[in-house]
Parts: C-alpha cells; structure tokens; sequence
C-alpha cells in the first residue's frame, strides 16, 4: 500500500513561483503514474499534470501548458511540480494521486477508486 505526502504549498504573488513535492513510501512494486489534481471549493477537482511510471511521458491540462513542469526522481520516490508565471485562478489545494492504470489517470483525468491521493497542500495565488 502506497502513502503520499504533499509539501510546498503557500503564498505567493502572482507571477511568482511555487515547486510542490509529493513523498511516496510504502509498498513501491510496480511503476506508478502519479498526477497533480487541485481542488478549488465550490468546483470539481481538476487534473494539473501527470507523469507516467517511466518518466518518459508527461501530460498538462491546457491552462497550464508552458507554466508548470512535472518529473519525478525515483531515487527520491518523489514526483515534483514545478510551477512558474503563477496566477490567481491557480489558487487551490493540490492533491497527488498515484494509480497502476496510466490512461484514466493521465488522458481521462479520472483515477480509479483504488487510486491512492495525499492529504494536499495549499497554494495561494494573491497580490
């Protein structure tokens, strides 16, 4: 069994920067993907970015495309979102969600419920 931890939330002005980390222990078998999800109250969770278990394919939503980085360092076993050119509608709990099934988390957005999710970070965007 997997268990993530978040860190690197805060504040920040908009055009700053944040890099969030999410930490996976546990039960490390198999490649995970791993994605961002933010959720902002009074809206449906919303997919960021994910990596696949090799690395090797990335995937952003369009409204972040050319700000925000992902990448992961296994020898960490850490998954890393680099954010830049922060903006207000940014603002939200970021959640990292790690899944076997590639696909419904990366291209569907929509991991499955045994889908393993952090506790979050938040990430505040204000001048």
């Amino acid at each position: 069994q997997l268990h993530l931890v978040e860190s690197g939330g805060g504040l920040v002005q908009p055009g700053g920067s944040l890099r969030l980390s999410c930490l996976i222990s546990g039960s490390i078998d198999s490649p995970y993907a791993v994605a961002w999800f933010r959720q902002v109250p009074g809206k449906e969770r919303e997919g960021v970015s994910c990596i696949s278990g090799t690395g090797i394919q990335t995937f952003y939503t369009d409204s972040v495309k050319g700000r925000f980085t992902i990448s992961r360092n296994d020898g960490n076993n850490t998954v890393d979102l680099q954010m830049d050119n922060l903006q207000p509608e940014d603002t939200g709990i970021y959640l990292c969600v790690a899944d076997k099934l590639q696909y419904s988390l990366c291209v569907k957005w929509d991991p499955r419920p045994g889908a393993t999710w952090g506790q979050g970070t938040q990430v505040t965007v204000s001048s």
